[in-house]
C-alpha cells in the first residue's frame, strides 16, 4: 500500500480552502456591496446618464466601463453642473401658497376591517372610512387641496396623484419628495388641475402593501364649460376604478356588474381606471364604443370600434364613449371579464359577450395631430433596457431585474434640464411585461419595435411593454423635479425596476429610510 506523501493532507486542505474562498470570496463582496445603507438620497444613487446633453457623457460612459464606485454618489452634484449654491430643493416646487383652494378635502387615512358593498369584509387600509377612497372632482384650471390625516396606518402614508402632472412637491412619493406622515401626522397637499381627464391618486408608501390593501381612488378633472362642448352635455359620465380585494375583482368596491341610468340615444361616458398590476382588456357589448381618452388626452378622430378589445395599462386610464341604442337595449362595458359597467333604463339585461379577437391598436387609432415639438431632434437621448440576472438586492440573492445591466441601486439616474425634448428607448428583455409610469410628465409614443405611430397623439404617463417589446417615447421636460420612473407593477418596482429623472439645479432634502422610515415602493 502507497503512503501519502508527508503534508499532503494539508495542502490538499488548503487547496480546498483556497478554491472555496475562490467562489465564496466575490458572492460576499457582492453580498456586502448590495446593503442599502439605512438612510440614503435618491440623488447619490446609481450613475448619472446626460443622454448625451450638457453635463457630459464621460460619467455614463466610465461606468459602462466598470468604475461604477467612482461615479456613485456624485450623479446628483454632476446633473446640477456643479451649482450646488444654486440648488432648490424639491419642497420649495410648490402651486401658488396665496391662491385659496377651490376644492378642499381631507383624507382620514386608517388601519382597520371594512365591509365591500358587496358585504365581503377585508383586513386593509381605509381613506374616509371606505376603500376605495372618496371620488375627487374638479374642473379644469381649479386648485385641488387635500389635508391627508394620518390617523392608525402603522409605518405612514402618502398620496400620489396619478398621471396629474402636480409640482414636484405634491407627488406623493416618501423619502424623495417628502417624508411619510406618520401616525398622528398630517400633510396637505396643493395643485392645479391643469388637464382635464382620468386619474387616480394611491399611496407611494410601501405602496406595494398598501395600495393593494385600499389606499387608492378615483380623481377626475372635468373640461372648463366654456371648451367642453358635447363633453358638457353627456347624459352619462361615470368614473369605474377596478381593483382587486383579496384576490376578488371590484368596480368602485362593488362585486359584479354596476348598473348605471343612461338613456335612449344619449352618450355615455365610461372612465375605466385600471389599478391592478397588469393590462386588463376592455370591450363593449350592444354597441360600437369610441375611445375617447387614453390616460388623460383625449384621442383625435376617435372613430367607432365595432368589435375589438382595448388594453389598459396597469395604472392606466381608458375613457370609453357609447351613443344608446334608440330602442333602449341596455349596453354592457366589459371590464376584465364578463363583469362590468351595465348602462340602461328600463332594462339591464344586457348578457356578457365573448372578448373580440382584435385587439385596438393605438398605434393607429385616430388621426394625427401635431404635438407641439419636435422629437426629431431631441436634447437628450436615454436608454431604458429592462433586463433580470441573478444577483442580491439589499443582500437577498436572487433573480432580480435590472435597468441597462445593473441592479439597484447602481442603476442609470436621467438628467435632463428644464426645456429640453427628451426621446427614450424602452426594451423589454426580461421575459415578463412592465407597465412603466413615469411621474410629473406625459410623453407621446413614437414607435413600437420600429413600426412608427400613425393615428393620433398616443400620450401616456403609464405604457404596458411587453416582453420583447421596444418603444420610442419623447416629451418635453417642462416640470422641474426629482421625480421617479417605474414599473407600475408594484412589486416589480420594490424588487428594483425604478429608476428617476432628475432636472439640473433641483435636489431634494428627503432621504429613503431614517427618522421617518420612508420606503417609497
Amino acid at each position: 500500500m502507497s503512503r501519502n506523501r508527508p503534508g499532503g493532507g494539508r495542502i490538499r486542505l488548503a487547496a480546498a480552502c483556497a478554491a472555496t474562498l475562490a467562489v465564496l470570496g466575490p458572492l460576499g463582496w457582492l453580498w456586502q456591496d448590495s446593503l442599502l445603507p439605512e438612510t440614503y438620497s435618491v440623488m447619490d444613487m446609481g450613475y448619472a446618464d446626460y443622454g448625451g446633453g450638457p453635463g457630459g457623457s464621460a460619467g455614463h460612459a466610465a461606468h459602462a466601463a466598470g468604475a461604477a464606485s467612482s461615479q456613485s454618489g456624485h450623479g446628483g452634484n454632476a446633473g446640477r453642473g456643479g451649482r450646488a449654491g444654486a440648488a432648490r430643493d424639491v419642497k420649495e416646487l410648490v402651486a401658488d401658497p396665496d391662491r385659496r383652494a377651490d376644492v378642499s378635502i381631507t383624507m382620514v387615512a386608517r388601519k382597520q376591517r371594512f365591509t365591500l358593498p358587496s358585504g365581503r369584509s377585508f383586513d386593509g387600509f381605509t381613506l374616509n372610512g371606505g376603500s376605495p377612497g372618496p371620488t375627487i372632482e374638479a374642473t379644469e384650471g381649479q386648485l385641488v387641496q387635500v389635508r391627508l390625516v394620518n390617523e392608525s396606518v402603522p409605518g405612514g402614508v402618502t398620496l400620489h396623484w396619478h398621471g396629474v402632472d402636480v409640482p414636484n412637491a405634491a407627488d406623493g412619493v416618501a423619502g424623495v419628495t417628502q417624508d411619510a406622515v406618520g401616525v398622528g401626522e398630517e400633510f396637505t397637499y396643493r395643485f392645479v388641475a391643469d388637464q382635464a381627464g382620468t386619474f387616480w391618486y394611491h399611496s407611494h408608501q410601501m405602496s406595494h402593501e398598501q395600495v393593494r390593501r385600499g389606499l387608492l381612488g378615483a380623481l377626475v378633472v372635468r373640461p372648463k364649460p366654456a371648451k367642453a362642448g358635447r363633453t358638457a352635455r353627456k347624459a352619462t359620465d361615470v368614473a369605474t376604478l377596478v381593483h382587486l380585494y383579496g384576490g376578488v375583482r371590484t368596480i368602485n368596491g362593488h362585486e359584479g356588474d354596476v348598473k348605471i341610468e343612461a338613456w335612449p340615444g344619449s352618450r355615455a361616458r365610461v372612465r375605466v381606471i385600471n389599478t391592478e398590476y397588469g393590462v386588463m382588456p376592455v370591450w363593449v357589448g350592444g354597441t360600437p364604443y369610441r375611445l375617447a381618452a387614453v390616460d388623460g388626452t383625449e384621442i383625435d378622430g376617435a372613430a367607432p370600434v365595432p368589435d375589438k378589445a382595448v388594453l389598459v395599462t396597469a395604472g392606466g386610464r381608458a375613457d370609453i364613449e357609447v351613443t344608446m341604442p334608440e330602442d333602449g337595449s341596455p349596453v354592457r362595458v366589459h371590464l376584465g371579464g364578463p363583469t362590468g359597467v351595465v348602462l340602461g333604463s328600463a332594462s339591464y339585461d344586457a348578457p356578457p359577450v365573448a372578448r373580440p379577437k382584435a385587439t385596438l391598436d393605438l398605434l393607429t387609432y385616430g388621426t394625427r395631430a401635431p404635438i407641439g415639438f419636435d422629437p426629431g431632434t431631441p436634447d437628450r437621448r436615454f436608454v431604458y433596457d429592462i433586463g433580470r440576472r441573478p444577483g442580491f438586492l439589499d443582500g437577498v440573492p436572487g433573480l432580480w431585474w435590472t435597468i441597462n445591466g445593473y441592479l439597484y441601486p447602481d442603476v442609470p439616474m436621467f438628467h435632463v434640464a428644464e426645456g429640453d425634448v427628451v426621446r427614450m428607448r424602452i426594451a423589454n428583455n426580461s421575459g415578463e411585461a412592465h407597465p412603466m409610469h413615469l411621474h410629473g410628465h406625459h410623453a407621446v409614443v413614437l414607435s413600437r419595435d420600429g413600426v412608427p405611430a400613425t393615428g393620433s397623439p398616443w400620450w401616456v404617463d403609464s405604457l404596458d411593454v411587453a416582453a420583447g417589446e421596444t418603444y420610442e417615447i419623447a416629451f418635453v421636460a417642462d416640470n422641474p423635479g426629482v421625480w421617479m420612473d417605474h414599473c407600475h407593477n408594484l412589486p416589480h418596482a420594490s424588487q428594483g425596476l425604478t429608476t428617476h429623472l432628475m432636472y439640473e439645479g433641483i435636489t431634494t432634502s428627503y432621504t429613503v429610510g431614517g427618522t421617518a422610515g420612508n420606503v417609497p415602493e
